[in-house]
């Protein structure tokens, strides 16, 4: 694995073990702390890069496989009305990959999670590990 002493992520800095969903091939998932978007996925690749051309061809698909699988176990899972799945990189220099359900109940639907105000929803231990079982099951994670 490749690292880089000033990424948060190779420096474990971010995001937390507690939220580990496991290991998917190129990408480990993780479930974001803040869950007022419920489901919201952080795939993280395991290798230091920061932009999508710095993978082989057969990475870019595996990665967007990774991505389109979590999509659709969290589809799944809740009352979906569209799963955004975005990889900017912009604050943490590494590529990850946010997956996350719009579901019908969401507040404002037509802007993106980082422009809808909220106050963040951080999971107790017991729904956040349910969280993380109903995911790893329907994913075939064990």
């Amino acid at each position: 694995m490749s690292h880089n002493s000033s990424c948060q992520i190779c420096e474990k800095v971010w995001p937390s073990d507690d939220h580990y969903i496991g290991d998917l091939g190129l990408t480990k998932a993780y479930l974001f702390d803040d869950q007022f978007f419920a489901g919201w996925t952080v795939l993280i690749l395991k290798n230091h890069r920061t932009e999508l051309f710095q993978l082989t061809r057969e990475e870019r698909m595996e990665l967007i496989e990774e991505v389109s699988r979590v999509g659709e176990a969290l589809a799944k899972i809740f009352e979906v009305r569209k799963i955004n799945s975005e990889l900017l990189g912009n604050q943490i220099p590494h590529i990850h990959w946010h997956v996350i359900p719009r579901l019908k109940s969401d507040p404002d639907s037509l802007k993106p999670v980082w422009c809808v105000s909220h106050d963040p929803v951080r999971l107790s231990t017991g729904f956040l590990e349910e969280r993380l079982y109903q995911i790893r099951t329907t994913l075939g994670i064990f």
